[in-house]
């Protein structure tokens, strides 16, 4: 077993968590982000599908999933980076019996809002989105969603039903945005109640109906906060983008090598700009030309440049999965994105230029980067204009209640339950 090795973050120093097939793992640098210590593994041998770090409330938890084959997957828990670990002593995130529904794996872990602080959020396989009002001590299933009236026709894609992308809308906190693949995006106009398909323009290449009302495999959505209303998408083919909340959307596939890819990110500053990594095909799911490029747009997809400095772009058979591309919200902002090959890169100038991070990682399907000290409400920060704040607290998604064992902890040390 490899020793696992423990690292520390203070205010203003920049974190990436990296989830893999074998583990998780915390890499932290100053604000330069020239040199970079590595923390991990964590949950030694298991796959961590999703990784995400609570800053709320003065918070500095890190959250993530650990999937077992044998023993299934739980949310573990860190205030320390690693160092001690809080594991449930029974599944906190499980089906309700009557769903005759069992958790595969937890794909994706989001923070609520800031107004909102204790509020969390899972999207899981089989496609479902759960939510904690107690900081992730209890979780309850998203009842709007989970009896949706669509779900007997939903199919799983290659990756299964996965529900991986939870956008939570940055100025109405009855708005929600997910993605399913393979089912399409879905929002939520009141608090989780109801749920309606929108994926109007989105095609589905693999089906008879090139565009049918649900059913699309959509790989990720990003927001902005400073213009809520405008989406990305990144589809299993086509990239697109809405001006009014998802109701409708637009082609922006200029210039690319190819519009298929899995993975999308947001610029933190600028609303114009935004990351992906196209990959050659759903057939050949390698990068184009066997080149490391990652594409931006500074102009809301008008066009797309390919960014290389610093990446190999000869035999460079990579492949970058959905949720596995990130940004910090440093002044000059980092990008970062982890490889099935186990190589993480990383941009401290807004992806300008690149530099290997660390290589020789188990395959990377999970990427997450913070600012520590920044929980989204300092505006100074944010050049693209100050957070929108409403007075109160925010109405949350509906759920139905149900109690739960509280969490004992352990050392990481011995924590190795799902490598058995």
């Amino acid at each position: 077993m490899p020793k696992v090795k423990h690292v520390s973050a203070k205010d203003c120093y920049v974190i990436v968590l990296v989830g893999t097939m074998k583990g998780a793992f915390v890499l932290r640098s100053n604000k330069a982000r020239k040199k970079w210590d590595v923390g991990g593994p964590y949950s030694i041998g298991a796959p961590v599908y999703a990784m995400a770090f609570d800053q709320r409330q003065g918070r500095r938890r890190l959250w993530w999933a650990q999937q077992s084959f044998q023993w299934g997957t739980v949310l573990c828990s860190s205030d320390d980076y690693g160092k001690t670990v809080t594991e449930p002593t029974t599944y906190s995130v499980k089906f309700p019996v009557e769903s005759q529904l069992t958790l595969k794996n937890i794909w994706q872990i989001t923070p609520g809002r800031n107004d909102d602080p204790d509020t969390l959020y899972c999207g899981v396989e089989p496609a479902a989105l759960f939510e904690s009002h107690d900081a992730g001590k209890t979780w309850s299933p998203v009842e709007g969603l989970l009896n949706h009236p669509h779900r007997p026709k939903w199919q799983p894609g290659g990756g299964g039903l996965c529900l991986h992308t939870i956008v939570p809308d940055a100025t109405n906190p009855k708005r929600m945005m997910i993605a399913i693949s393979t089912a399409g995006a879905y929002r939520t106009d009141d608090g989780g109640a109801t749920w309606q398909a929108r994926n109007n323009g989105v095609r589905a290449e693999f089906m008879p109906d090139k565009y049918p009302e649900f059913g699309q495999c959509v790989h990720k959505v990003v927001q902005h906060s400073d213009r809520p209303e405008r989406l990305f998408l990144q589809n299993h083919w086509g990239l697109y983008r809405s001006d009014d909340s998802g109701n409708s959307w637009k082609d922006i596939a200029n210039g690319v090598p190819s519009d298929f890819g899995f993975c999308m990110a947001a610029h933190p500053h600028d609303p114009e700009t935004v990351y992906i990594v196209p990959i050659e095909s759903d057939q050949y799911r390698c990068t184009p030309e066997g080149k490391l490029r990652v594409y931006r747009t500074k102009n809301a997809g008008a066009s797309w440049e390919p960014l290389t400095r610093g990446l190999p772009q000869k035999n460079a058979m990579e492949t970058v999965l959905r949720d596995a591309l990130a940004t910090d919200t440093c002044d000059s902002a980092g990008v970062y994105f982890g490889t099935r090959s186990g190589k993480v890169y990383g941009s401290s100038d807004g992806g300008n230029s690149w530099k290997p991070i660390i290589e020789g990682l188990p395959a990377v399907v999970c990427v997450k980067a913070a600012w520590v000290g920044d929980d989204g409400t300092d505006s100074p920060r944010r050049r693209g204009g100050a957070e929108k704040k409403k007075a109160g607290k925010s109405k949350t998604i509906k759920s139905k209640a149900a109690g739960r064992s509280a969490p004992a902890k352990r050392k990481t040390a011995s924590h190795a339950r799902a490598a058995r």
